[in-house]
């Protein structure tokens, strides 16, 4: 057998099987998953350009939006172009950085994802609860302060993990069982000790995930409470609306992080997981954009005018 030293040195990378043991559906799920890329990418581009471009709506709640379509769009980004490389050229090599790499970048982006969307629920609890401090509680100074705060925790808190992985031994197979490099097919391959590693994914994130949702869902306790104070049904319509598109938002991402990791352990199934995995990658990038914009007047004024001005510069 190999030494720790031994294994460390002769490590240059990992294979990442991908859906190879469905050879029959390669093509249908290249198709398929081009077209989620690309509607995620055209989506969130149309909210990322109107927001930019409109003075109107730089708003917290828009400034929140925009930053949201910037990590569903890195998000999706960091595996998917991979994912359809492997399906078409069936070259599923992947460098040992470019692994840990991936691996970092997906953890990052979901916990800012998870701390951007609690951020954005408060700022709907001091828009319903408390709208005349709400200039002052919202300032672009605060704003800014908690759209900094997300994305520094989101990304210190993968730094742990990827370190103690990087230093674990590889000596058996190097053949990960998934469609990207994540942290559970990686612990599978060490002959290690993954001892730390895993105690480290007990305390941190279930730590972090829970403390996320929970300030959410006071949030939503006090927004809903504030809500049927309401005396008019119009009024508490118009009060609902404000902050139903991060509702269901949140409902999005919260469920399929359910479906992905608290299921029962004898429904377990590897290739299941992979197409969790891939609904939990896509659906919320895809299902963002048209969740705020489809009924948003404000927004869909501000795209139809800079579309009419593209037509015109462009004619």
């Amino acid at each position: 057998m190999k030494t720790t030293s031994e294994t460390k040195e002769n490590i240059s990378g990992f294979i990442i099987q991908g859906f190879s043991d469905t050879p029959e559906l390669q093509i249908s799920l290249f198709a398929l998953i081009l077209g989620i890329y690309l509607i995620i990418l055209l989506g969130n581009l149309i909210i990322f350009l109107v927001i930019s471009c409109n003075p109107h709506l730089h708003t917290p709640m828009y400034i929140f939006l925009l930053n949201l379509s910037l990590i569903d769009i890195s998000f999706s980004s960091n595996i998917l172009p991979n994912l359809l490389h492997i399906l078409l050229t069936q070259q599923n090599n992947i460098s040992f950085l470019g692994c840990m790499a991936q691996m970092y970048v997906f953890v990052s982006l979901a916990c800012n994802e998870y701390f951007l969307l609690t951020a954005m629920a408060y700022d709907r609890y001091v828009a319903i609860c408390d709208p005349l401090h709400y200039i002052a509680r919202m300032s672009r100074k605060h704003c800014a302060g908690l759209i900094t705060a997300a994305f520094t925790v989101g990304f210190l808190d993968p730094v742990g993990h990827v370190v103690l992985i990087s230093k674990l031994s590889y000596c058996a197979s190097h053949l990960i069982n998934h469609f990207f490099c994540d942290i559970s097919p990686l612990l599978t391959l060490s002959c290690s000790s993954t001892f730390s590693v895993e105690l480290l994914n007990y305390i941190e994130g279930p730590l972090l995930t829970f403390n996320s949702f929970l300030l959410t869902l006071t949030s939503y306790i006090f927004i809903i409470s504030a809500i049927l104070k309401i005396q008019s049904s119009e009024g508490r319509q118009k009060a609902f609306s404000t902050c139903a598109s991060h509702l269901a938002c949140v409902i999005t991402l919260y469920g399929t992080v359910i479906c992905l990791y608290m299921r029962p352990t004898k429904n377990y199934s590897l290739q299941r997981d992979k197409y969790f995995s891939l609904l939990y990658i896509a659906l919320g990038p895809v299902l963002n954009p048209l969740i705020y914009t489809l009924k948003n007047k404000e927004f869909q004024s501000s795209f139809n005018k800079m579309w009419q001005m593209y037509f015109i510069y462009f004619r």
